[in-house]
């Protein structure tokens, strides 16, 4: 809705446009708690966010004076009154030009990501503090600056040059991961999955597959990681919203239609030259939807992971190699490789040297889970780490 409203009305006033939608939403929360959910909340939501629209230009003589001049809108997208256009293909391409304006050079890379997590996904301040380790006065003040460039900059709402669109791609893609990495596993919400998120940036990523331009063998390669992830998600909760580790997973709850989808997408990812971060990390997340567990699959996963070290170095990246060398040399090789991470701010890390430890000492096995009991962030990942001490 906010992507939709700006692109009519130019991104000078995407607050505006924010205010709008945040009006619309808390009287549908006033209405409906005392008439109950109408039969089609998204009309409703439509309906009333053109009405507040309307009326808020109107009030001000904007709408006459200043937005009727400066915006050119095709017969196909809009009325003669300018009347706001909720169809769904009008949503997909307001979203899609929305996110390659925001990903405009003139605007900071983090400063461009924040604004599309915030304005386009959904994600609260917390939420992006967490992506970008961070805290909320720092990215309040980031999207402040980058919501002024958008005006002093007078960035127009539209798919950039041809030209221009592979630049910024890097950033559009990198904003989808984010949204989905942040609905597969949660680091702010006391929950391990947020569905709506993962099936956000998949509709997203697809979204680009119909252009050409960005239609590239990258986007392909994350479309294929994500859909190997989602194909995972029924096996990764217990009834009771409980975190089911991937060696406890039932494979009979794996989404094999997903599964073929992400094998499609990862062979259209097979072209050109480059090898990003997505095509490493989709053939590792492929690998993963195989159970089985052969001396095969691990040296495979153990050289991608080194490849994704040298491509993008990140502590997570290192940390999951230090589990794949262990696969591959056992655990004593692997603690001398783990304990060189010191990644000390993370449950992760502790759980991982718990496993290390299991068959190694089963007092600094103890210790290492203790620890990570204390670092991690949701019930269910704590009520997963109890039951490994209790085991040991």
């Amino acid at each position: 809705m906010v992507a939709v409203i700006s692109k009519l009305y130019g991104l000078q006033h995407i607050e505006i446009a924010e205010d709008i939608v945040s009006e619309t939403f808390l009287l549908a929360t006033e209405t409906w708690g005392i008439k109950g959910i109408p039969e089609n909340p998204a009309a409703w939501l439509y309906a009333v966010a053109k009405q507040k629209t309307a009326y808020h230009f109107r009030r001000n003589k904007i709408f006459e004076q200043k937005v009727i001049p400066a915006i050119k809108i095709s017969e196909a997208e809009t009325t003669e009154t300018g009347e706001l256009n909720f169809s769904q293909q009008n949503i997909k391409d307001s979203q899609l030009q929305m996110l390659f304006a925001i990903c405009n050079p003139a605007i900071a890379s983090e400063a461009q990501i924040g604004l599309a997590l915030r304005i386009l996904c959904g994600f609260g301040i917390d939420e992006i503090a967490e992506a970008f380790f961070s805290n909320k006065e720092t990215i309040n003040k980031r999207l402040f600056r980058a919501k002024e460039k958008l005006r002093t900059e007078n960035i127009k709402m539209e798919l950039p040059p041809e030209n221009e669109i592979t630049k910024r791609l890097d950033n559009v893609l990198h904003i989808i991961y984010l949204l989905f990495s942040e609905g597969y596993y949660s680091k702010t919400q006391n929950q391990v999955l947020q569905k709506d998120f993962c099936l956000e940036a998949l509709r997203l990523g697809l979204s680009l597959t119909d252009y050409e331009k960005t239609n590239q063998p990258k986007t392909n390669a994350l479309i294929a990681l994500m859909c190997f992830h989602a194909s995972r998600f029924d096996a990764r909760k217990t009834n009771d919203d409980g975190l089911v580790l991937y060696e406890e997973q039932n494979e009979e709850l794996w989404d094999a239609a997903l599964i073929n989808q992400g094998m499609h997408f990862l062979n259209r990812s097979a072209q050109g030259n480059e090898i990003s971060s997505y095509h490493l990390e989709a053939r590792i997340a492929y690998w993963h939807c195989i159970k089985a567990d052969t001396t095969e699959k691990w040296e495979d996963i153990l050289h991608l992971y080194d490849q994704l070290l040298l491509i993008n170095y990140s502590p997570a990246v290192a940390l999951n190699r230090s589990f794949a060398y262990y696969k591959v040399h056992g655990a004593e090789a692997a603690l001398q490789e783990a304990e060189k991470l010191k990644l000390e701010n993370t449950h992760f890390y502790f759980l991982l040297l718990g496993e290390l430890y299991k068959t190694v000492d089963t007092k600094k096995a103890k210790a290492s889970l203790e620890k990570a009991y204390s670092l991690a962030k949701t019930q269910a990942e704590k009520q997963v780490i109890h039951n490994k001490i209790d085991k040991l």
